[in-house]
């Protein structure tokens, strides 16, 4: 008889459960760029008067341009300097581990940066809210790691792009409904109480967390490799990351690049909205935002399962990036509806995160899989943080100037059009070198059937198939499995 962890519930009981990792601290990311007019705000507005319905004064925090864009900066830096040994203390200490540490860390991260509302006008409010972010930023993108860390063990063989596109999309759920509520919430209660509310969100994901490691350390045991992946643990090491191959870094920079275009520009958004085209509200500027993550969560799925039948990752990843420099354009010189370019950008993401992001486990072994995302994830981040700083230098560091120019915001378009063509450069890099190599990413569903349906094995096959078979009496155990 099958074990319970074989049958098809149980991975998606495990998926379900992961999903939710990060459902609160997407919604705690981007809670400045829909409430960027109160974080750059005046700390009172004693005098201010309404005109068609709104006032000239937005009560805040009253952060410069510079020091708003410096919480999405210090997000990335230390996404960049902390998830690369995140990810192999995952791998050497296992899934458990990851998702109890980071998950805390998220938690306490964003309770320090509510805390920090609590100082407007005073010395400690930007310390403690940068304190509040770094936190929070080494908490939410190792949990990510973590995350794709097991599903990808759970899918691989499987359904992996699908499986991929709904933590996606469950995690973009957290971002549509920060855009959707936040400005409300805000505006009834206070930009300390929406930030508490989000620290609440987080510790959700603290409770699916403990889930997530039960159902993952019974399904290893049930399966008859957690011995395998236990002495698997002692054999990585931090220089295996000399033996990823280029086919790894083109990806990583692929990702980089496309990523550069996307978070800084929602980062900024909702005021360019505002600034850029007349008669929009900064409710309705939020919406129109979060138009990006709306395309995401409604098409990540369809996506996945599209990438999973078609194969193709190295095309998919290609195309998007093409089709994705018209929007930077569109946004600079034209008055087309911002809405348009929105949902443009959240349908090449949408494409993007589905093709990229599982190409990794195709490229690298299991063992080390949580020291190449991490290593992915800091170069991702590195350059978002760099486009955060550039971007707040463009558009300046005077919070008096309540609408930024037009020019500047041109300016900022261009930067992200840049950034889209290294994108395409890379991307058109990575199909040639998985041409000479094999076509592994580039695989179609009929040539991947046939790979499987061949006796001879391939160097990442599946730990979890592996298991499998040695359950069954198929195969010898593996090393370490006779200790279960």
């Amino acid at each position: 008889m099958p074990v319970e962890a074989e049958k098809a519930y149980y991975r998606f009981l495990v998926l379900f459960f992961t999903c939710f990792l990060t459902f609160g601290t997407y919604f705690c990311f981007d809670i400045p760029s829909v409430l960027q007019e109160q974080f750059q705000g005046n700390l009172t507005c004693p005098n201010s008067t309404v005109a068609n319905g709104t006032t000239d004064c937005v009560e805040g925090l009253e952060m410069t341009p510079e020091q708003y864009n410096l919480l999405y900066a210090i997000y990335a830096w230390t996404n960049a300097f902390v998830v690369v040994m995140a990810g192999f203390l995952i791998d050497k200490l296992g899934n458990c581990f990851g998702v109890f540490m980071f998950s805390f860390l998220s938690v306490l991260g964003s309770t320090i940066f509510a805390l920090g509302a609590h100082f407007k006008g005073t010395s400690y409010l930007l310390p403690l809210m940068l304190s509040g972010r770094l936190l929070f930023g080494s908490g939410n993108g190792s949990l990510a790691i973590v995350q794709n860390r097991i599903i990808a063990f759970w899918f691989k063989g499987k359904e992996l792009a699908l499986a991929f596109g709904l933590t996606l999309s469950f995690s973009r759920l957290g971002s549509v409904l920060n855009f959707f509520l936040t400005q409300s919430f805000e505006t009834r209660y206070g930009i300390q109480w929406t930030l508490w509310g989000g620290a609440f969100l987080c510790m959700l994901g603290f409770i699916s967390a403990i889930v997530v490691s039960v159902l993952d350390k019974v399904g290893t045991v049930q399966l008859g490799v957690a011995g395998a992946i236990l002495e698997d643990s002692k054999k990585v090491r931090f220089q295996d990351i000399r033996k990823l191959p280029l086919h790894y870094w083109l990806l990583v920079f692929t990702i980089m690049f496309f990523y550069n275009g996307v978070f800084p520009f929602v980062a900024d958004a909702s005021k360019f909205i505002e600034d850029k085209y007349p008669g929009y509200s900064q409710q309705e500027a939020a919406y129109i935002t979060g138009a990006v993550y709306d395309s995401s969560l409604v098409l990540s799925a369809t996506v996945g399962i599209l990438i999973d039948y078609v194969g193709l990752r190295g095309v998919f990843a290609f195309g998007c990036a093409v089709l994705t420099l018209p929007v930077f354009a569109l946004l600079a010189f034209t008055f087309v509806p911002p809405l348009v370019s929105t949902i443009w950008l959240g349908i090449s993401y949408s494409f993007a995160t589905a093709s990229m992001w599982p190409s990794i486990p195709l490229v690298v072994p299991q063992a080390t899989l949580g020291t190449a995302m991490g290593l992915a994830t800091s170069v991702q981040m590195i350059g978002t943080g760099l486009c955060n700083l550039i971007v707040g230098q463009i558009l300046g560091t005077k919070s008096s100037e309540m609408k930024i120019p037009l020019w500047r915001w041109q300016g900022v378009m261009m930067f992200m059009f840049v950034n889209t063509i290294g994108c395409v450069l890379f991307a058109f890099a990575l199909n040639i070198v998985d041409c000479q190599q094999g076509g592994i990413l580039n695989k179609t569903k009929q040539s991947q059937v046939a790979q499987e349906l061949s006796p001879e094995p391939t160097e990442t096959s599946p730990l979890l198939e592996e298991g499998i078979l040695a359950k069954r009496g198929q195969l010898p155990l593996s090393r370490g499995t006779e200790a279960e």
